[in-house]
């Protein structure tokens, strides 16, 4: 599949600012206290549909796409939000997100919603699943590529560590991890310098330019063979208005009148 035309850097970064616009506006993600660590992703995510995958709305399960893996369920609503503005599916229905029969729920699920390839929803499962696809991809000589989002502290978990061992020592080159980390990485380097033949890459990943540099470096040919992976500095929270700190309880769900006061700025500082 060829991939469409890219999206130039002012283009990428407005659509970034619509996306986090979107995102406030879906009710389950203001009370399900996935909201600030999704829109720490929305510059990844928008970069990636934008400049990287190969993929197309009108035929989102084409053969020969490349394939997302969202281990991070915290970003599905960034996620969902990013594929409505690319056109998937229409924006609308970011509004029923989490509600009974809405297509898009707190994980995503392969066929439930158009763009998602992969249903995901435990933690720490996402890169076997990716892995599976790649080999499966490998088998079928396709030349897809497989993209899978992790979360730095899922490094930590068994599975995942196993899973980068058996990817590096299966020598996928057309798969393709990005860990999202909060800057203090020093566990994730940690992980990652465990496992053998794992070629770590890092970038601000709010930065379109430092991703599209750290992707090249990545993906270049004559790069040696391993597990690729690129170490994405976010910041949780990263867009919304400023005070907002004020307002981050952990993960937990916003009050009405938390929401209210949030929402209002967004809109302010986004329109």
């Amino acid at each position: 599949m060829e991939k469409r035309e890219d999206c130039g850097t002012e283009a990428l970064q407005e659509r970034a600012l619509c996306v986090r616009r979107d995102i406030a506006g879906m009710p389950g993600a203001l009370h399900d206290g996935y909201l600030f660590s999704a829109v720490s992703s929305v510059d990844l995510l928008v970069w990636l549909y934008g400049r990287v995958l190969r993929v197309h709305p009108e035929s989102p399960l084409d053969e020969g796409r490349d394939r997302f893996v969202l281990s991070r369920v915290a970003a599905a609503p960034a996620l969902y939000a990013t594929l409505a503005e690319y056109g998937f599916f229409p924006r609308e229905e970011l509004w029923e997100y989490r509600r009974l029969g809405g297509m898009l729920q707190s994980a995503p699920e392969f066929r439930h919603a158009p763009g998602i390839d992969v249903s995901c929803g435990v933690r720490g499962i996402g890169l076997g699943l990716a892995l599976g696809l790649a080999l499966a991809l490998r088998d079928a000589a396709s030349e897809a590529r497989v993209v899978c989002l992790l979360g730095a502290d899922e490094l930590a978990s068994g599975p995942v560590y196993e899973t980068l061992t058996l990817a590096a020592e299966a020598v996928l080159p057309g798969l393709i991890l990005i860990v999202e980390s909060d800057g203090a990485d020093a566990d994730a380097t940690r992980a990652l310098s465990a496992v053998g033949r794992c070629e770590a890459v890092r970038a601000d990943g709010h930065d379109v330019e430092a991703l599209n540099e750290a992707w090249s470096e990545l993906t270049a040919e004559d790069r040696g063979k391993g597990m690729r992976v690129l170490l994405a500095r976010t910041v949780r929270g990263r867009g919304l208005p400023h005070g907002s700190d004020e307002l981050m309880d952990d993960e937990g769900p916003l009050d009405r009148q938390a929401a209210d006061v949030l929402i209002s700025g967004i809109r302010r500082e986004l329109r």
